[in-house]
């Protein structure tokens, strides 16, 4: 009987080994302790997310494995998943369901991957998540309310990354940021928070003002990791720590010129100089008959941090080079300019000069400087510049629309406004917008196209689809950062091709995926431009609502 029951445990345990060896991943290995089930898997090539993960595990091990993307509900069969490790992979995509069912995980790494963005908004599904490890990857933008949906964190990691500005308010909004202060100030019993921000490409500019002086401030129960953060620019902090400089507020630019009324002989060298004062540091053109001048040389100089020169070098005067000159400087708050007029003095007084070149008046095709200053949630901030002979009286015609759509929304600006914002675009729809002079039509340069994202609600979603599509379609548009745009010279086939080709993956995975899954962008593997740029294919989708948050001067709709 003793030989028996012997024999029977044996056998039980036996199959139970088998039982758990059978449910192990294939080239991975399994672990039970004290805290539960653990799965590793250390330098596999599986490529993406196990779709058979058994849902008994508490602690999932997946490093170096050449993961590229976590797409929806990655682990949502795994729901006592407690700690999860995918360091060391390729992953540049992180769809905003892809910790889906995942309400008792308090540990998330993803050290050294490729994530240039993250969708914040996935972390509603991880209330309890305590640790976040996002340190060496591309992550380049924190927007302000990024850290809303992570009441529960300790420890935050976001060193050597590329982020370059932050507004103190992604902290100062963070809840537990709030709850901890307080608590602290109570008792002075809560659990530290330790925050990494270190070794990023900090621009120590009017814009990072607020940051400086919340590190500056910061203290228990808020711990910074290293606390010597350094700037990397602009050239006169670059290397100094955050404690040794001094920020100003930022301020538009203000331009002016010590001499605004220039006589030279014919022939002669002519020195235009423009002064600018702003923070940051603006954007210096110089424009003549609305024609931005490719032939002339100019060069700046930097006075101070926050002053500026530009001159322009006019080599031998000639009867046409005689007429109004502007000089422009733009940043992110504004703009300013400044004219210039150059006269010819006759060295022969019988012989009658011809007369300077005029500006170009409003009824004639100006050219209209045209740029996306800022992509926000919802839409994208447009600006423009045109330097008219009656800025006062001049009015502007905003055409906007989808690219396919024959016929276009106008909108009348009136004169002193020099942007427009567009909000509640569409997902998935690619848009032309314009700006001319009232009641003329578009002309080539004075147009931008742009695609939006997978989803209206997903803000870095969008930010990634536009990342994806200048990538692969190699086309680069100097507008600030977290903005990219096609020209009206780039190919449009090419955005065309890529909506085209995520529509076909989409209606892919749901066939395949129970009609469950939400095919996005973020699942849509980046090709070549060869393959992307061959055809051009877009459906219409529904009207969207725009409206002007431009400030002072006068506005008309018309639809």
């Amino acid at each position: 009987m003793d030989a028996f029951y012997v024999t029977l445990h044996i056998t039980l345990v036996f199959q139970f080994i088998s039982f758990g060896s059978s449910t192990c991943l294939f080239g991975c290995s399994c672990t039970d302790d004290i805290l539960g089930r653990s799965l590793l898997c250390m330098e596999t090539s599986m490529g993406e997310i196990p779709v058979d993960i058994p849902h008994d595990f508490i602690k999932i091990r997946i490093e170096k494995s050449h993961l590229t993307e976590l797409p929806r509900g990655s682990f949502s069969k795994v729901p006592a998943l407690e700690f999860l490790w995918l360091n060391f992979n390729e992953i540049a995509l992180m769809n905003m369901k892809s910790l889906e069912r995942l309400a008792n995980l308090t540990e998330l790494r993803l050290q050294g991957n490729k994530l240039t963005s993250v969708p914040w908004t996935a972390f509603q599904d991880t209330p309890k998540l305590k640790i976040l490890d996002l340190k060496h990857n591309h992550l380049d933008v924190l927007p302000e309310h990024a850290l809303r949906y992570l009441p529960a964190l300790t420890y935050l990691d976001l060193s050597f990354n590329q982020l370059s500005v932050i507004a103190k308010e992604v902290f100062i909004n963070w809840p537990l940021f709030q709850i901890a202060e307080k608590a602290w100030a109570k008792e002075g019993m809560v659990s530290n928070v330790v925050l990494g921000l270190h070794d990023n490409p900090w621009l120590c500019d009017c814009r990072l003002k607020g940051f400086v002086e919340f590190t500056r401030a910061v203290s228990p129960p808020i711990i910074l990791m290293n606390s010597y953060l350094m700037c990397s620019g602009p050239a006169l902090k670059a290397h100094k720590f955050f404690h040794e400089i001094q920020l100003k507020s930022c301020m538009r630019p203000v331009t002016s010129a010590p001499e605004t009324n220039i006589t030279l002989p014919l022939g002669a060298n002519a020195t235009l100089t423009c002064l600018v004062k702003g923070r940051p540091e603006p954007t210096i053109q110089w424009m003549y008959s609305l024609k931005i001048i490719r032939g002339f040389v100019a060069s700046q100089t930097n006075i101070d941090e926050e002053t500026f020169s530009s001159q322009l070098l006019i080599p031998s005067l000639h009867l046409a080079d005689r007429g109004l000159y502007t000089c422009t400087a733009n940043n992110f708050i504004g703009n300013s300019s400044v004219n210039i007029t150059v006269n010819i003095a006759s060295s022969d007084s019988s012989l009658p000069l011809l007369p300077p070149v005029p500006m170009l008046s409003s009824e004639e095709n100006a050219y209209i400087e045209i740029h996306i200053a800022k992509q926000t949630v919802y839409g994208i901030t447009l600006e423009w510049h045109a330097a008219t002979e009656n800025p006062a009286e001049t009015w502007f015609t905003i055409h906007f629309g989808k690219y396919d759509s024959p016929k276009k929304e106008m909108i009348y600006i009136g004169p002193g406004i020099n942007s427009y914002s567009v909000s509640n675009l569409l997902p998935v729809t690619k848009y032309e917008v314009c700006v001319t002079l009232k009641n003329h039509p578009p002309r080539e340069g004075q147009c931008i196209v742009f695609v939006t994202g997978s989803d209206i609600s997903e803000m870095e979603q969008k930010e990634r689809l536009i990342h994806i599509i200048v990538i692969v379609c190699a086309m680069v548009l100097a507008v600030p950062v977290g903005m990219y745009a096609c020209t009206t010279e780039a190919r449009f086939s090419c955005v065309d091709r890529f909506v085209d080709l995520w529509r076909m993956h989409r209606m892919h995975d749901e066939n395949l995926q129970e009609g469950a899954r939400q095919g996005t962008f973020d699942s849509l593997q980046a090709t070549s431009d060869e393959a992307l740029c061959k055809s051009s294919m877009e459906k219409p989708t529904k009207r969207r609502r725009s409206e002007d948050k431009s400030k002072g001067g006068s506005a008309a709709y018309l639809y």
